[in-house]
């Protein structure tokens, strides 16, 4: 029979995988979605965004403000942010991917707008290329997983 010390250390090392399991987030087949979503955002980012020059490119400045804010944000959130989430299933940073994926959605709503309305000298803009799209739409079904993953804590 296991006397009072040994209880103890017992009822310590349950209370600790308690508070690990509290801080962190079950993926499930979530996280192989959330995989693919990112891998998608990855592609987006190597296909043309504003003329010819692809997201990466964007990201470095070669595109416009507005969407180098985009690719700025996606890259953060939808990328590095989602990366450690789902290596760590930390619960907290399922909520960073999920505010900042919204904050992401909404850049590049502004971005293809940007593409599209016209400029001070009321020449239209040459339209949003393939991978902005891309990476617009993993970046809105990024953030809407992530939401789900966030809330869906016990």
């Amino acid at each position: 029979m296991p006397n009072g010390t040994e209880l103890g250390k017992l009822g310590e090392d349950v209370d600790q995988v308690v508070r690990k399991a509290a801080r962190t987030v079950e993926l499930g087949r979530r996280g192989f979605v959330l995989s693919l979503l990112v891998f998608a955002l990855l592609i987006g980012q190597l296909l043309p965004w504003v003329g010819q020059h692809a997201g990466w490119q964007v990201l470095l400045g070669q595109g416009g403000p507005v969407p180098q804010l985009f690719a700025a944000t996606s890259t953060a959130f939808g990328v590095f942010a989602s990366v450690l989430a789902l290596l760590t299933r930390r619960w907290w940073l399922a909520w960073v991917c999920a505010m900042g994926g919204w904050f992401a959605s909404v850049d590049g709503l502004l971005a293809i707008w940007s593409q599209q309305s016209s400029h001070a000298n009321n020449i239209a803009g040459s339209g949003p290329g393939i991978g902005m799209i891309i990476a617009l739409v993993a970046m809105v079904f990024l953030a809407g997983n992530w939401m789900k993953t966030a809330w869906s804590r016990t």
